[in-house]
């Protein structure tokens, strides 16, 4: 079993791979969650059965005593499913209405330029780009959950971009896949790519509702875009460190940028915490003794690296250039052999201010950043956070403050000092957070760690060397508000053969994933030990499982579950993602589109509350203060566009313009007719 993440000597051709991934890069021995599983499975004696089996004898153990799966009506959930769909279009249920706002391309800054399909780079720079993590600030600009519900700033994250829609116009009629980009004698045109660039980043721009209901963007001095080239501050132990040394910075204390930016965090202070997920593939190393902080990594050893071959741009500008990481001088204040070590971090932007200096907090650690969620600050105590690494095999973290919080007075520093830990899972249902930290855990200066930068640089191999247990893509994560349990969704792991099935081992090629929870000893979000459960197996009704070990149905089977968050009332949103690839086919097929749906985390009951159209990822969710105006973002829909398609000019999806329009990502704004709080 300790062999099957390398099932697929192709990474690419596995079922659940998506544009935008990373390469798989975890050779550790550590054990995978399903070692885990297997093991627990068999302490409990299910040698027999199949799924229901084991599954039954690990979920509703070890975090809480509940009741079982409710089979009348939860008392947080009050509105009827809304069935599988595979329609170009939103669905919500009876006696809701939507509307489409923040579409990519929408103007907030700058001239306000009109979105068309040959906008320059320049032009993107002022306008919205795609969609995943985000967050209402209410206008106030005290408290990120309490004030205005009708006027605030809004943060949106810009993960990743589809080349042919972005570059429509100049791409027509060219049979192109998803990710593919056009070159010119082995070089990329130069305003493509600052518009590539450009399209990256984070979106900061404020939104009112008006006079009729509906909401619109509002021109105001705070709104601002943060791209891929945006001056950034670098701020705790890896700050001045030879890492982080480049010809941009010789002194190590500022980079450029900020990329693959998913989900996100919001701060107990009012700022917001953007994610660096995938962005290894932006760049490329071709020297033969590569660093372990780029290979651990999946920095590309190809010329053209994994991605869009920024670094190719015809002109050769500086800020292109960076994107090759290959040693080309005598030191590394002289070229950009460090690049790469500017990213993977977490950046925290205030959206109050303009004139910040974006900053990314490396005491959070460097890896393929989901997101980060704070338990409860409290008065006193220190600041507590968890971060998942969205890739097959790796691993969870939490950080933990040295300084306590001070409401009024506490800021972002206080992330620079502190301990990182990742977590184990005991198969007994227990678990334990190792502490990264030199002279801990075997990270010492003979195992190859020299300092806490260093380890902080190289978090995947700290990790792997600790002993954490290697995960199916730790995705976002949610603290319920009522008993500060923390739940993560973990997306899929298809790299199990049949082969590799046995009693024990019930489910090769797990396409569907499953959401997974814990509770801190004591419950003290800084304890060192925790107890954990599984809250849902996803799948169809015969693959799925309740925590009560009951399948789900009609009203609520899912897969691939990635966007996590819980409202004020702990109703837990859950948002899917399945991969392009995937989408409508063979297995996935009964899921339909990507979704939404709410649970009860009390009872169990899931039900299905919002549809997407087509060729999309639902993701990115959040209310207004008063719970009465919902934000979800869909990200790229037609990206199922083949290639063939996108040559004849038959897209699959022309969400949200219609009439032929070229598919946009977008924010859907969710209200009740009736004016009610959503979901209830």
């Amino acid at each position: 079993m300790k062999d099957y993440e390398h099932d697929y000597p192709d990474y690419t051709q596995s079922p659940d791979w998506e544009h935008g991934d990373e390469l798989p890069s975890n050779q550790s021995q550590n054990r995978t969650f399903y070692d885990v599983v297997e093991a627990r499975a068999s302490r409990r004696g299910f040698l027999m059965g199949g799924l229901a089996a084991a599954i039954t004898g690990m979920v509703g153990l070890g975090v809480s005593t509940r009741g079982g799966l409710a089979v009348s009506t939860s008392p947080l959930l009050g509105f009827d499913p809304v069935p599988v769909s595979e329609d170009d279009t939103i669905v919500v249920p009876e006696g809701y209405r939507t509307q489409t706002l923040a579409r990519w391309g929408d103007a907030i800054s700058g001239d306000m330029p009109a979105y068309h399909g040959s906008n320059t780079g320049e032009e993107q720079g002022h306008q919205i780009g795609q969609h995943d993590g985000q967050h209402f600030f209410p206008i106030e600009g005290e408290s990120p959950y309490e004030g205005s519900s009708s006027d605030g700033i809004y943060v949106l994250n810009h993960e990743y971009i589809e080349p042919r829609f972005l570059h429509a116009d100049k791409y027509a009629g060219q049979e192109l896949s998803r990710s593919n980009v056009v070159w010119q004698d082995g070089t990329r045109d130069d305003d493509e790519v600052l518009k590539e660039i450009n399209a990256h980043g984070v979106a900061v721009f404020r939104v009112q509702k008006q006079e009729s209901g509906e909401w619109d963007i509002i021109a105001d001095p705070r709104n601002r875009r943060i791209t891929g080239n945006t001056p950034m501050e670098i701020a705790g132990p890896v700050r001045g460190s030879e890492h982080v040394v480049t010809k941009y910075s010789p002194d190590g204390t500022r980079t450029r940028g900020t990329l693959n930016n998913c989900a996100h965090g919001v701060t107990p202070w009012n700022t917001y915490l953007a994610a660096e997920e995938n962005w290894a593939g932006y760049f490329t190393n071709t020297a033969e003794d590569r660093p372990r902080e780029h290979t651990r990594y999946g920095v590309s050893n190809r010329p053209e690296g994994n991605r869009y071959g920024w670094h190719l741009a015809a002109g050769g500008a500086d800020e292109f250039a960076r994107f090759d990481a290959t040693p080309k001088a005598a030191s590394a204040a002289e070229d950009y052999r460090n690049e790469p070590n500017g990213f993977g971090w977490m950046v925290e932007i205030d959206p109050f201010d303009p004139e910040s200096t974006p900053v990314k907090r490396t005491h959070l650690g460097r890896f393929a950043h989901e997101g980060v969620i704070f338990a409860k600050a409290e008065a006193g105590k220190p600041i507590v956070c968890y971060s998942g690494d969205d890739a097959r095999f790796e691993y969870i973290y939490k950080f933990v403050s040295r300084e306590v919080y001070v409401p009024g007075e506490t800021d972002g520093a206080i992330l620079d000092e502190g301990t990182l830990y990742v977590a184990k899972f005991n198969e007994d249902g227990t678990g334990e957070w190792l502490a990264l930290a030199p002279g801990r855990n075997g990270l010492t200066v003979e195992a190859g760690f020299a300092d806490l930068a260093d380890i902080l640089v190289n978090t995947r191999a700290a990790a792997d060397v600790a002993g954490a247990t290697k995960m199916d893509r730790p995705e976002w994560g949610a603290v319920d508000p009522a008993t500060g349990e923390v739940y993560f969704t973990l997306t899929n792991n298809t790299l199990r053969t049949q082969a590799q099935v046995d009693a024990m081992n019930p489910r090769a090629e797990n396409q569907f994933g499953q959401i997974i929870r814990w509770r801190e000893n004591r419950d003290d979000p800084a304890a060192t030990g925790f107890a954990w459960d599984l809250f849902v197996i996803a799948g169809d009704v015969n693959s799925s499982r309740a925590f009560d070990g009951s399948a789900l149905n009609e009203d609520n089977i899912f897969a691939c579950p990635d966007g996590l968050w819980f409202d004020a009332d702990s109703r837990l949103w859950i948002q899917t993602d399945i991969g392009e690839s995937a989408m409508n086919q063979g297995d996935l097929e009964p899921m339909g589109n990507n979704a939404m749906l709410a649970a009860d985390p009390r009872t169990g009951e899931i039900r299905r509350f919002l549809t997407g159209p087509m060729g999309q990822e639902i993701t990115g969710v959040c209310t207004t203060p008063d719970q009465r105006t919902m934000f979800v973002g869909v990200q790229h829909p037609g990206a199922t566009t083949t290639p063939e398609e996108w040559a004849a000019g038959q897209l699959n999806s022309h969400w949200p313009d219609g009439n032929g329009a070229i598919p946009r990502s977008a924010l859907v704004v969710v209200t009740r007719e009736d004016g009610g709080i959503i979901g209830a």
